[in-house]
């Protein structure tokens, strides 16, 4: 009872902390004349993942990497199969007119290229750490070039839709003790996620890359769930789907270069011909309801949401079937 309430507790720090944190780093970035393109593409992309990237940090520093690589491939899962398909069901269609979006899903499939090379010695090595973290900076720089190009270019909706979604500008001082309680918070919340999801897997004997592909999964992409059922609601459909594959690629690279840093370990091979085929079988999917065709945008439907939850819960029922 004592795990469930702290996993539940650190949930909701979690959602929480986040969110002071995006609204700190991103009223400051206002304040600087940062760009609103470059803040969403940027700030709150990392933002959104600061869940996943705290409980992967803790969880590796107090030696279950198995965990973190579990909540990196499973909050992909989780982002794609069940955050877009059930967004997709509340408000269908979803409808990809954005450029930068047809650009960010190769980078995802170059970013996924790589993790799978590192991976394929079944160990996740401080080496694999650094390229990894180099990756991710290149990544953020490539992505500030591409918010600017794009705002030269020929005008793409998805500016708009950040520029509404913005936080107004704050005092320097006043985003500054956001920033610094949202991340108090988060630490405090990725604390309690570990420790009550390494104890309720060690008492029912469920493996740490279980309870990370599902428990903390689920967990750490609930900011996802909400910000892109939001968007949606009000229209912003490149906005919602950015949010996915933004998610998706600092998932890839930081959730698991931290931990790769902090305490390098071996994984078993499911991770590879199950978990990441898996989630690469549901980027491609994606890829294809996103990709423009004949001239149209590309949609996924209220069908392609039903389709893609359903994929969740054959992904989970597969879990238990060879876990159990």
């Amino acid at each position: 009872m004592m795990e469930t309430i702290a996993i539940i507790a650190g949930f909701g720090m979690l959602i929480w902390g986040a969110d002071q944190f995006v609204s700190g780093a991103a009223g400051l970035a206002r304040t600087l004349k940062v760009s609103a393109l470059i803040i969403g593409l940027v700030i709150v992309g990392l933002g959104t993942s600061a869940p996943e990237m705290l409980v992967a940090g803790v969880a590796a520093w107090e030696g279950n990497t198995g965990l973190a690589i579990g909540n990196s491939i499973g909050s992909n899962i989780t982002n794609i199969a069940l955050v877009l398909g059930v967004t997709a069901m509340i408000a269908p269609p979803l409808v990809v007119h954005s450029k930068l979006l047809r650009r960010e899903l190769p980078v995802l499939f170059i970013i996924m290229l790589l993790v799978f090379v590192l991976f394929f010695d079944l160990h996740l090595s401080f080496v694999d750490g650094i390229i990894l973290l180099l990756a991710l900076v290149a990544f953020i720089g490539w992505m500030v070039r591409l918010g600017r190009l794009s705002q030269k270019e020929d005008h793409d909706p998805i500016i708009d839709e950040m520029a509404e979604e913005m936080p107004q500008e704050l005092p320097i001082g006043k985003a500054l003790i956001k920033l610094f309680i949202g991340l108090v918070v988060l630490l405090i919340g990725a604390r309690l996620v570990v420790w009550g999801a390494v104890s309720i897997a060690q008492a029912f004997g469920i493996s740490d890359l279980v309870i990370g592909l599902t428990v903390v999964a689920i967990g750490t992409s609930l900011p996802e769930l909400a910000t892109t059922i939001t968007s949606a609601k009000k229209g912003e459909h490149d906005l919602a789907i950015g949010n996915i594959i933004g998610s998706n690629m600092f998932n890839l690279l930081g959730v698991l270069g931290i931990p790769a840093v902090i305490h390098p370990d071996v994984f078993e091979i499911n991770v590879l011909t199950r978990d990441f085929a898996i989630m690469t079988v549901l980027t491609i999917a994606l890829f294809l309801m996103a990709r423009a065709r004949n001239g149209e945008p590309g949609k996924i439907t209220r069908v392609a949401g039903v389709g893609l939850t359903l994929s969740y819960v054959v992904y989970l029922i597969l879990l238990y079937a060879m876990t159990s």
